[in-house]
């Protein structure tokens, strides 16, 4: 799995990458300070499984923090931040081409976008700049980007599917492979556009159009980071944005929780990614006391940064992902370490794909799941859910 951080220059996407990964990025107040795409480990956040029988994990992947009283693990999965992205990229203007050609692999998208209104489309100063322009770029030049994929081969590959009776929704996902789209992706689009499939050459450009946009949406869906409200214009900007656009949305100040996790990890206090709270651990100056209260202010406000609530989001929500633990009786492997593996599946595994997941030869031997929780055992069919954990018995 690999999640997209998109957005227009200057919007924060860097900020909001580094305060996810902690990785040592390139913020800067001009566009474009992203050239290259920075690879990092992002985190979701989940209860820790361990806590259930008085334990804490010891995470192969990820860590565990506690937080009051309860104890979280952060799974890891693989985060992109790419060039910011200007009108005309789907034509090769700015960094437009290899800013696509990177973003073909992702699975979904988040797009930062600035709520503060005081920056324009192209990354520079302004006044009073409606956010939404910008959700409404980028869905135009990811919709031109997918279209224009099938409209440079439409004709001569709608003809060769009449002629030759060839299947709609193979031709289709080949044609879009590069972009990980499935056969069951297109599948899926059929049954809901009503569109003469057995035709395609009678297709309009704006059917073609159309299909291609549904296409983008479902097989890259997007959650937008609503950043940069703690600005004056920002949480009113955010009210207006949410009612116009249907996207999954979440409130958010990057600049806020990397100044958190970065006074945590110097040891000025103690903060766990997604809480509402932190708490001092060294005296501190009266220049980082008062950037301090202003991000309590903050948080006061919206309940969190938003920045962990936007992965998790992404990840368990929108792509529909769950966390699924190798769990024995005593939970530990042969070292002695305590559940030290978890594993993010599609929503709708069998206990066989899990045992794939872990070896091919424990999934062709498998017999049962026993439950970690109520020890009773399931069969191969048996659909996993969120935080489960089970151990695999084989022949």
């Amino acid at each position: 799995m690999l999640i997209g951080v998109l957005g227009r220059p200057n919007a924060g996407k860097s900020t909001f990458f580094k305060a996810a990964t902690l990785m040592d990025v390139l913020i800067a107040s001009y566009p474009f300070a992203t050239i290259k795409p920075n690879h990092g480990m992002g985190y979701i956040k989940i209860p820790d499984l361990a806590a259930e029988f008085g334990k804490i994990s010891n995470p192969r992947e990820g860590y565990v923090r506690k937080a009051g009283d309860k104890i979280w693990r952060f799974v890891p999965f693989d985060l992109m931040d790419v060039a910011g992205l200007v009108e005309g990229a789907s034509e090769g203007k700015g960094l437009g081409n290899e800013f696509l050609a990177d973003l073909s692999a992702a699975d979904a998208f988040i797009h930062i976008v600035d709520m503060s209104g005081e920056f324009d489309g192209v990354g520079k100063p302004t006044k009073d700049y409606y956010p939404g322009n910008d959700i409404r770029i980028i869905e135009k030049e990811l919709d031109l980007w997918y279209s224009g994929i099938l409209r440079k081969v439409w004709k001569t590959f709608a003809r060769t599917l009449e002629m030759q009776h060839s299947n709609f929704a193979e031709s289709v996902a080949k044609q879009f492979s590069g972009l990980k789209v499935t056969v069951d992706d297109v599948k899926h689009l059929m049954l809901k556009m009503q569109l003469n499939y057995e035709k395609p050459a009678s297709w309009t450009d704006e059917q073609v159009f159309n299909f291609a946009r549904e296409l983008r949406r479902y097989t890259k869906p997007m959650v937008i980071a609503a950043n940069k409200v703690d600005t004056p214009n920002g949480p009113a900007n955010y009210e207006k944005v949410k009612k116009e656009f249907d996207y999954p949305m979440v409130p958010c100040f990057a600049d806020g929780e990397l100044a958190l996790r970065e006074a945590d990890k110097a040891g000025l206090i103690e903060y766990v990614a997604g809480e509402s709270l932190f708490i001092e651990k060294k005296e501190l100056s009266g220049k980082q006391k008062q950037a301090l209260d202003r991000i309590k202010e903050v948080v006061n406000e919206f309940g969190t940064t938003g920045v962990q609530q936007v992965l998790n989001k992404t990840v368990l929500e929108v792509l529909g992902y769950i966390a699924i633990f190798p769990a024995g009786d005593k939970l530990a492997d042969s070292k002695g370490n305590i559940l030290p593996d978890c594993y993010l599946m599609k929503k709708g595994s069998t206990a066989l794909d899990f045992a794939y997941r872990l070896h091919s030869d424990i999934g062709k031997n498998f017999v049962k799941a026993v439950d970690v929780r109520t020890k009773k055992a399931v069969g191969k069919d048996y659909k996993l859910n969120h935080m489960d954990g089970f151990e695999i018995m084989t022949k």
